[in-house]
């Protein structure tokens, strides 16, 4: 190294340290630059509308994509207003606006001014095609619609083992109906084997002569994510069912091509589990209903063919030179008649009775009584799922006569039968 070299480097300038921005200043810098754009002040962009919502606010916020991208997108109030059409998941549009910064979420996206139809979006097309198809046949004829079973005690389901549906489904059941019995034939529900994998979960469900009602459940999603349920192989075999099928799948206005083939549609899943079935609560209502009309129908039962005996006595009377062996008859008719329909009446309400022994045997104090109990957690929630309770936790177990103070040690997962 030279000596002028050296002195070059003992008198060169420091170099200036870098200037550290903040994230809120980043994104101010790029909103500015997006907002000074001329290019992006004034665009007409195409695609096909995704996942809109429409909160309070009275906005619509919605994605704009086609088959590589996709970009947010807002309908002011105002705007919506004036707007001709709505966004609606596939709805293929045009949108003229301008293209914002968002500061708070790095982020940007399109404020639409106007929004007009560019014919249906392929999967909306596809939808309504098949739609008309299959209605062309009758398979969405109401005709063909079967009516739930009244007590059902097998209950099969087809949905996902990992989500919240599986969850939600066995919690309505146990509190409304615990007398009835799940049987989880598990399938994933998106994706583009779902369709295929939902079919034999069916099936298998479909394989099991015990099965009374059957339910395919997912949660909510985009038309996309949805899409499953509105192929042609799935409705099918929704048709096929040997026995009734309700569908609750998405939020009450999603409507997929599954939800016309089912028996019964249901707006969200757990709907789908109050409507499978009645709830305990009501049933000494149901039995004292029954019961009232039972002894009604037999009471005029009795009643009415008193009648027509009556009548039929007197017309022998008319006829015949010597009633008196018709009149004993008729008689004798009579009191078997009542004697006959006495005992049916009594074995009947006996039977109803048994039926309403049984169900209040199932009631909380009566299980309570035969030596079960019900465990609490600190802020009072019953605990009816394993994973509510936290090792370490105090509990409070209700028993028959009192309370019992523990603490959680281990928890074990349910016993649930899965096919």
């Amino acid at each position: 190294m030279t000596a002028d070299s050296d002195q070059a480097t003992l008198w060169e300038a420091p170099r200036p340290a870098p200037r550290i921005l903040r994230v809120s200043d980043l994104n101010h810098r790029v909103r500015v630059l997006l907002d000074g754009d001329p290019a992006l002040a004034d665009v007409w962009v195409e695609g096909e509308v995704s996942q809109p919502s429409y909160p309070p606010s009275g906005h619509c916020f919605f994605v704009l994509k086609d088959a590589a991208s996709q970009v947010k997108a807002v309908l002011f109030r105002e705007e919506l207003a004036r707007a001709t059409v709505r966004p609606e998941h596939g709805m293929h549009v045009i949108c003229h606006g301008k293209v914002r910064g968002y500061e708070p979420q790095g982020s940007y996206q399109v404020y639409v001014e106007s929004i007009t139809p560019a014919g249906a979006g392929d999967l909306h097309q596809q939808y309504e095609a098949l739609r008309t198809k299959l209605a062309a046949e009758g398979l969405f004829d109401a005709a063909r619609k079967r009516p739930l079973p009244r007590w059902p005690r097998r209950i099969g389901v087809v949905t996902s083992p990992m989500g919240a549906v599986w969850r939600d489904i066995g919690n309505v059941l146990r509190r409304r109906y615990p007398i009835g019995h799940l049987i989880l034939s598990p399938t994933i529900v998106q994706g583009p084997t779902a369709s295929g994998a939902i079919v034999r979960a069916l099936h298998r469900l479909y394989a099991d002569t015990g099965i009374d009602l059957v339910i395919l459940a997912r949660g909510g999603g985009s038309l996309e994510d949805l899409w499953s349920f509105n192929d042609e192989r799935v409705v099918r075999a929704l048709i096929e069912a040997p026995m009734p099928v309700v569908v609750g799948v998405g939020h009450e206005s999603d409507v997929t091509l599954a939800d016309f083939a089912a028996d019964l549609r249901a707006p969200t899943p757990s709907a789908a589990a109050e409507q499978a079935v009645p709830d305990l609560v009501q049933f000494p209502a149901i039995l004292d209903r029954l019961r009232d009309r039972a002894s009604a129908a037999m009471i005029s039962g009795l009643a009415e063919r008193g009648t027509f005996l009556g009548q039929e006595g007197r017309a022998l009377t008319r006829l015949l030179p010597d009633t008196g062996a018709a009149r004993q008859r008729a008689a004798e008719l009579v009191d078997r008649g009542h004697r006959a329909l006495s005992a049916r009446t009594a074995r009947d309400l006996a039977a109803l009775q048994g039926v309403a022994d049984a169900l209040r045997a199932l009631s909380p104090a009566a299980t309570l009584e035969r030596g079960y109990a019900v465990a609490r957690l600190a802020d009072g929630t019953i605990v009816r799922d394993p994973a509510q309770a936290v090792v370490g936790e105090p509990l409070e177990v209700v028993v028959a006569r009192g309370t019992i103070a523990t603490r959680v040690e281990t928890t074990a997962g349910s016993d649930e039968e899965v096919l």
